[in-house]
C-alpha cells in the first residue's frame, strides 16, 4: 500500500500543473486519431524515448549530483542485445527486453565501482571514456556486426507482430512507447519519495555528512546508477525494433549522451517534471530545426547553435532549469 500511495501521490504538485499535465496526456493519447504527418509521429516517439532517457539520467545526475556523460553506452547495450537475439535466434522482443536491461545493469556495476571513486569533472570525463571504449569494442566485434552494424530483416515477420515488435505502421510503436513513458513517469514519482532519493539528496549536499549519518554512499550511488541504466537499456531494446538498423555511431555516440544530460539540465535537475520539459523543448528543436534549417536552407549545424543558445540563456536566468524558473515565478504570484 505504501508503494502504491507513493507512486500515485502528486499532492505536492500544483493543481494547475496537474490539470495541464492531464490535458497534455489526453492529447498524447488521442494524437494518432487526428490528422498528422509521419514526421510529427516520429518526433513524438522520440520525445517519449528521450524523456525516459532523461528521467533515468535524472536519478543519478539530478538527485545524486553525478554528471554522467556516457549514458549512450547503455542505449547501445539494450539495442544490440535485442537486435542480436532477434536476428540470430528469433527471440521475442519481450524476452530480449529483460535480458537487455539486465546486461545494462551488470555493466553499470562493472564500471560503476571505479567511476564513483571519482568526483566532479573527473567523474564526467571518466564516464565519457568508459562509453567511448565500449563503442570502440563494438566497432570491431564481428558478433554484433562490427562497424557495419546490424539490420533486423522485416521480411521475416508478418506485420503487425507484437511478439517481436515489428510493425509497418508507427502508431503501434507510438502507443507502446507511450505506455513505457507512463510506467517510467510513475516509477520516478515513487522514486523521488523513496528512502534512496533522500539519501542521494544528502550525499549531493555533503558526502561526509551523509557518511556520518550511516549512509553507505558508494552503494547508494551504485543502486541509483543501476536504476538509471535500466531506463536507458529498456528504451534501447525498443530502439532496435523501431529503427531496425543498428550502428554504433547512431546508438552509442557521444552526442547522444550529451543530449540526454542537457535535457535534464535544461528542464530542471532533481525534479519530477524537469526531464519531460527538457525533452519537450529539445526534441522538437532537434527534429524540426534540423529539417527546416539544415536540409531546407542548407544551414547545416545551425540547429545546434540555436538550442545551445537557449540552454545558456535559461541557465543564466535560473540554474535549476526551466522548472526552477516556473517554480520561482509561481512563488512570486502567491507572495
Amino acid at each position: 500500500m505504501e508503494i502504491l500511495r507513493n507512486t500515485f501521490d502528486f499532492s505536492d504538485c500544483p493543481r494547475s500543473g496537474l490539470v495541464l499535465a492531464g490535458i497534455v496526456g489526453l492529447f498524447f493519447l488521442c494524437f494518432p486519431l487526428f490528422p498528422h504527418s509521419s514526421f510529427a509521429m516520429s518526433t513524438l516517439i522520440q520525445f517519449f524515448m528521450f524523456s525516459l532517457f532523461a528521467m533515468g539520467w535524472n536519478t543519478i545526475g539530478g538527485y545524486g549530483g553525478q554528471v554522467d556523460l556516457g549514458m549512450a553506452q547503455f542505449l547501445g547495450i539494450g539495442a544490440y542485445t535485442t537486435a542480436v537475439m532477434i536476428i540470430r535466434w528469433n527471440t521475442p522482443f519481450w524476452i530480449t527486453l529483460p535480458i537487455g536491461v539486465l546486461l545494462a545493469v551488470l555493466w553499470s556495476f562493472v564500471i560503476g565501482y571505479p567511476l564513483f571513486r571519482l568526483k566532479g569533472h573527473y567523474f564526467a570525463i571518466a564516464s565519457i571514456a568508459a562509453s567511448l571504449v565500449l563503442k570502440d569494442i563494438f566497432d570491431v566485434w564481428d558478433f554484433v556486426g562490427a562497424s557495419r552494424g546490424l539490420e533486423i530483416p522485416t521480411t521475416r515477420f508478418s506485420s503487425p507482430d507484437f511478439l517481436h515488435l515489428i510493425f509497418t505502421q508507427d502508431v503501434y510503436y507510438y502507443y507502446i512507447m507511450f505506455a513505457f513513458f507512463l510506467i517510467g513517469f510513475l516509477f520516478i514519482n515513487h522514486f523521488r519519495k523513496s528512502r534512496l532519493a533522500f539519501q542521494l539528496r544528502s550525499i549531493k549536499s555533503n558526502e561526509e555528512v551523509a557518511r556520518s549519518l550511516g549512509i553507505n554512499v558508494q552503494w547508494a550511488k551504485m543502486k541509483t546508477y543501476a536504476i538509471a541504466t535500466s531506463f536507458v537499456g529498456a528504451v534501447g531494446c525498443f530502439h532496435a525494433c523501431y529503427i531496425k538498423n543498428i550502428e554504433t555511431e547512431d546508438t552509442m555516440g557521444l552526442d547522444i549522451s550529451i543530449l540526454i544530460a542537457l535535457m535534464a539540465m535544461l528542464g530542471g535537475m532533481g525534479s519530477l517534471w524537469g526531464p519531460i520539459v527538457g525533452a519537450g523543448i529539445l526534441i522538437p528543436l532537434k527534429s524540426y530545426l534540423k529539417e527546416w534549417l539544415g536540409a531546407t536552407a542548407g544551414l547545416v549545424g545551425i540547429d545546434l547553435v540555436i538550442y545551445a543558445a537557449i540552454i545558456m540563456f535559461i541557465s543564466a536566468l535560473e540554474p535549476r532549469g526551466i522548472w526552477g524558473l516556473v517554480g520561482r515565478l509561481g512563488s512570486r504570484k502567491t507572495a
